[in-house]
């Protein structure tokens, strides 16, 4: 009886982080290069009774045993990488990458983080920064008297000066990925970092031969979240977490039938 007890209790609380996460995948329905996370579960321990082919005789074995799980855990919360939807905004500053691939970005800390949120503005000093002011890898600076800004599907942008037809080049952006991209550490801001499980990160041109995304200007990667989705996920949960509080009540009244068993 203890054993349901306790792999209920573990089974709620599984389920509570379950939500959890839910809940903020649907905070960031809205959130531009939000990407979802699901949730795994693993079993517990087993207490094993009668072992899986131990010997029933001098020729036989057990076919199956008798093991009793112990309740469940949760393992990881996957990042899905899947594209979020285009919203245009017709800002020649906001990009989405059509594939493959992360913006990099400065942090202040002088670290590489990793985005799929192409809103981008410009500093004081004309520099291609985040919202945060994080500029971008490599970095990109346009003058103040630009008319005109373009960012080709390869990464390549330019502008033009007043009183001039030719275009000149402020520089190239360059997108990075990963072996693992489920591996990358989510530090807020729709920041990514790169950890040991992700891999070294694989640097070159929208578009090339990298296996990268091509870039298109003018738009922005909404989140990749499915309300409807995610909704019905909730809501499977729910039934979940009520079904293992219907076995804790269950196993304690068990106990208090147990308790009035009198000598």
């Amino acid at each position: 009886m203890i054993r349901a007890l306790y792999s209920a209790a573990s089974g709620m609380t599984a389920q509570q982080m379950n939500v959890d996460s839910i809940a903020h995948n649907l905070a960031n329905a809205n959130t531009n290069g939000f990407k979802m996370r699901r949730m795994q579960f693993q079993d517990l321990l087993y207490q094993n009774f009668i072992q899986p082919g131990a010997a029933a005789g001098s020729q036989t074995v057990i076919p199956s045993g008798l093991q009793i799980g112990l309740g469940t855990r949760p393992a990881a919360n996957e990042i899905i990488f899947s594209q979020g939807n285009f919203q245009q905004t017709d800002n020649p500053l906001d990009l989405v990458i059509q594939g493959k691939g992360f913006f990099q970005v400065r942090r202040p800390t002088g670290e590489t983080a990793y985005s799929r949120a192409g809103g981008f503005q410009l500093d004081r000093d004309g520099n291609m920064v985040t919202s945060d002011g994080d500029p971008i890898e490599p970095q990109i600076t346009i003058p103040g008297t630009a008319q005109s800004i373009t960012v080709a599907a390869d990464g390549t942008v330019s502008y033009t000066l007043p009183g001039q037809t030719a275009s000149q080049v402020a520089g190239q952006i360059q997108l990075a990925n990963f072996a693992n991209p489920a591996g990358l550490n989510s530090v807020g801001k729709s920041l990514f970092t790169q950890t040991d499980a992700s891999g070294d990160p694989t640097v070159g041109n929208p578009g090339g031969q990298e296996g990268l995304g091509s870039l298109m200007q003018g738009y922005v990667e909404g989140s990749n979240v499915s309300i409807v989705e995610e909704f019905i996920n909730m809501i499977v949960s729910q039934r979940a977490y009520e079904a293992n509080s219907k076995v804790v009540k269950a196993a304690d009244e068990m106990y208090q039938q147990v308790n009035n068993v009198t000598p």
